[in-house]
C-alpha cells in the first residue's frame, strides 16, 4: 500500500482542475467535491444526481456504517447544480462508461487522479489524496485540529494531524534548519 499526502499547493490543486475539467466534467467535479467535503471516495461514489441537489450531502458512510451530513460549501454549490442537471433522475454521480446505472469504481477514480497528478508533477498521490487535501486546507484555515478529528472520526488529534501530514511538514521544516 503507498502512502499518499495531501496537495498542499494551491497552484497544483488548481491546475489538476483545469486538466480534469478539459478532459471530463464527471472527473473534475469528482475531484472538486472531494477536496471540499472530505468524504472517503467510497462515500463520494455513491452519490446521486438527487446528492448534489441539496445544501448537505446525508450518507451513512461505507466504512464505520455511522450516519454522516456535511455542508455542501457554498462555492462549489452553483457547479454541482449545474452538473447534476445533466443527469437522469437516480443516476450515479460518477457513473461508469460501461453501461447501466452504476458507479465507477475506485481503481477507475485511482487512474483519474494519478493521470491528473502526473499532468502536474505529483507524486504520492491515490484516492485518499482528495480526502487529505480537504483536512490540511481545512486545518491550515481553522487551525481546529478537534473539528477536524470529529469530520474524519478520528481517536485523537495526533492521529489527525498525522494523517493530513502536518506533522511530517513540521519534520521536514526541522531537517531544513538541522546542521553539525
Amino acid at each position: 500500500m503507498n502512502f499518499v499526502q495531501p496537495i498542499r499547493d494551491p497552484e497544483k490543486i488548481a491546475a489538476m482542475k483545469k486538466y480534469l475539467l478539459q478532459r471530463s466534467k464527471r472527473n473534475y467535479i469528482l475531484f472538486v467535491l472531494g477536496i471540499n467535503t472530505g468524504l472517503r471516495i467510497s462515500d463520494l461514489l455513491q452519490l446521486k444526481k438527487e446528492d448534489l441537489l441539496q445544501t448537505h450531502l446525508k450518507l451513512r458512510e461505507k466504512k464505520t456504517r455511522k450516519e454522516k451530513r456535511i455542508r455542501i460549501p457554498p462555492s462549489i454549490r452553483k457547479e454541482l447544480i449545474e452538473y447534476a442537471k445533466t443527469l437522469k433522475d437516480g443516476e450515479y454521480a460518477f457513473r461508469s462508461r460501461q453501461g447501466g446505472n452504476r458507479p465507477i469504481d475506485r481503481s477507475t477514480a485511482y487512474r483519474i487522479l494519478r493521470e491528473a497528478a502526473e499532468y502536474v508533477s505529483l507524486d504520492e498521490v491515490g484516492t485518499h489524496t482528495l480526502r487529505k487535501t480537504f483536512g490540511y486546507h481545512f486545518y491550515q484555515q481553522t487551525k481546529d485540529v478537534a473539528m477536524l478529528q470529529e469530520l474524519f472520526n478520528h481517536s485523537s488529534p495526533h492521529i489527525t494531524l498525522k494523517y493530513i501530514g502536518v506533522n511530517q511538514d513540521a519534520m521536514d521544516k526541522a531537517m531544513l534548519k538541522y546542521k553539525i
